[in-house]
Order: C-alpha cells, then sequence, then structure tokens
C-alpha cells in the first residue's frame, strides 16, 4: 500500500479509473467497510485523509479533529487499499486558504444543501467546504467510482446532486452509498464517538432508539415528537428530529413517497448526527 502526498502519483497507470473513499481519517469500521465495497466492484482503491479546513466553522472542532495516520494506516493495509492519499493543504489549496474560503462562499451549491434547514443551517458555510474539497479531490484522484456512507446523509445528496449537475466536470464518476455501521447496541460509527466520556457513551444510544420510535408512528408529527422525546429522555440536547423526503430533504407531510428520519443532537461537548429510511405507510 503506497502512502501518496504528491497528486502527481495518483495518476500511475495502476491507479487509473480507481474506486475512492474520500476520508478525514481517524478511521474506524465504517470507512473500512467503505473499502470492502469499492474493492467488491473490482478496482484498485485510494482512500485520502485530510482534515479540509475550509468546511469546519469558526467555533468547531477543526485543531482537535484526531489525526491518526499510523493507525489508520494499519487499519487500510489489511483491507486491500491500494493508496493512501495524505494531501498537504497546498496541493487541495494551492492558491491558500484565505482564497480558498472566498471560494467556498462562492459555491453555487445545490438546493438539497440550501434549503432543507438542517446541516445548513446548524452549520453555516460547512457545505460550500465540503463541495469545495470533494471537486478538488475528485479533479485530483480522477476515480471512476466513489464511495460515500449514508450516516452523512445531506452531505451524500449534496454529492450526489452536484456531481450530476456537471457531467462535463465529472464526466462518469459514480457515487455509491454505503449503509451506516453501527456498533454493537446501535450507535452509529463515527470519528468523534471518541470524544465522549463513558457515561456519554451510554446516553449516545439515544440517536438509534429515537430512529427505532419513529418507526412506530404513522404519521410525520408523531414520529418528530417521539424521536425529540426520546433524545431529551436521555439528556440530549436536539438540534433537529424530522422526517424529510428521502430526496430533496424538505418537510413532506405524509409517507406517501421515501422518506429518510434525520436527527442532530449535543451530548456534552460533541455533536451527533444519524439518519434512518423510514417505513412507507401506505
Amino acid at each position: 500500500m503506497r502512502i501518496i502526498e504528491d497528486p502527481a502519483e495518483l495518476q500511475a497507470p495502476d491507479l487509473c479509473g480507481c474506486g475512492f473513499v474520500p476520508t478525514m481519517g481517524a478511521l474506524h469500521a465504517g470507512h473500512g467497510s467503505l473499502v470492502t465495497r469499492a474493492r467488491a466492484d473490482g478496482r484498485p482503491v485510494v482512500v485520502s485523509i485530510f482534515v479540509n479546513p475550509t468546511q469546519f466553522g469558526p467555533n468547531e472542532d477543526y485543531a482537535r479533529y484526531p489525526r491518526t495516520l499510523d493507525s489508520d494506516c494499519a487499519l487500510l493495509e489489511p483491507l486491500g487499499a491500494a493508496a493512501v492519499f495524505v494531501p498537504p493543504v497546498e496541493a487541495i489549496y494551492p492558491n491558500g486558504l484565505a482564497a480558498a474560503r472566498i471560494e467556498s462562499e462562492a459555491i453555487a451549491l445545490p438546493a438539497v444543501a440550501t434549503a432543507p434547514g438542517l446541516e445548513d443551517a446548524c452549520r453555516p458555510g460547512h457545505f460550500g467546504g465540503v463541495a469545495l474539497v470533494v471537486g478538488r479531490l475528485f479533479d485530483l484522484v480522477r476515480p471512476s467510482a466513489a464511495y460515500l456512507g449514508e450516516k452523512d446523509y445531506q452531505q451524500l445528496r449534496l454529492v450526489q446532486d452536484m456531481v450530476s449537475a456537471d457531467r462535463p466536470r465529472y464526466g462518469e464518476l459514480r457515487i455509491v452509498p454505503c449503509p451506516t455501521v453501527r456498533e454493537g447496541d446501535g450507535l452509529a460509527m463515527s470519528s468523534r464517538n471518541r470524544y465522549l466520556s463513558s457515561d456519554e457513551r451510554t446516553a449516545a444510544i439515544a440517536l438509534a432508539r429515537a430512529l427505532q420510535v419513529a418507526h412506530s408512528a404513522q404519521r410525520v408529527e408523531t414520529a418528530e415528537r417521539l424521536m425529540r422525546e426520546t433524545l431529551e429522555s436521555f439528556g440530549l440536547s436536539t438540534e433537529y428530529a424530522v422526517v424529510r423526503d428521502a430526496r430533496t430533504l424538505m418537510p413532506v407531510k405524509g409517507f406517501e413517497q421515501p422518506t429518510r428520519a434525520l436527527i442532530a443532537a449535543r451530548l456534552g461537548a460533541t455533536r451527533l448526527i444519524d439518519n434512518a429510511a423510514m417505513t412507507v405507510w401506505r
């Protein structure tokens, strides 16, 4: 497995048409499942590790976000990743971070990243930074397919719509959604879970429980109320707990179309998100 810092090395013949897994590192079994899924398609797999400064707000956890390259590589090598792309900031943003931040603010984002009032409202500027770095990584890696987890569901939908809207830039690139991987008790795997104290880790199961109880509801407003009540009963502070159209992430009145339950909540100093497809009642 190669460790690559120079983007020019990504154009080696044996990496042509690769499957790509973009990450910020601090890898866990959920990331590993993306590599395994990508390898199943018979392509060499490139994993990027880059903690992207343009997608963090001024009061977010960029400085303390875990950097664990040695353990990340130890996880990836037995899974058969062909290369790990670990670019310096200047390789991604050659004109400097100040210019990159201005560029991220000017990006025309798809409606799914601006209209729903979910992550777009809770983390202003976040999706501009995501779109900027993902586009830059796609340009450098030139994959034939990229594998993204469903846990960051609004981010996944952003990337899907971004790519489909600009085929001259991205060609036939496929975005492959991959299921959320969970701990034994149902907590969605996340690099930020390592921030949780023992007591907080116990309480964090509230997100999975909230998604479970939502399935007992036959009305959208009931599902949303049950999710909020469950989160609060475990001591979490709810940012949103909603049922939305699975494609647009806009509000719905019923379950006549595919829907998704989405949660963001705070537990101490840690912000957690989760989501699940809802049963469609007819």
